[in-house]
């Protein structure tokens, strides 16, 4: 499976975030679809088939690119074939 790149899983994590406050804040039929269309970019993105499975995977995935930088490893290094991050 290809992993996201950090900075693209931040900035879908963050559109989620802001959509889901909007519609929880005022709900509207633009800001449910927006909420809808992001939620299923995240659910792509993780490989995941429901928003909290797909806010979980994220974490993690965010949890290790933390520790790969932290033990100076880049991202994908010494990983198997097929788990490298998307660029």
């Amino acid at each position: 499976m290809l992993l996201p790149a950090e900075k693209e899983l931040r900035t879908v994590l963050a559109r989620f975030a802001e959509a889901r406050f909007r519609h929880e804040l005022e709900p509207t039929d633009e800001s449910g679809r927006v909420l809808e269309d992001v939620s299923y970019t995240l659910c792509v993105m993780t490989g995941a088939r429901a928003v909290d499975q797909a806010l979980a995977t994220a974490d993690a995935l965010l949890e290790r690119l933390r520790a790969d930088r932290h033990h100076g490893t880049r991202a994908g290094e010494g990983k198997r074939a097929g788990e490298i991050l998307a660029a």
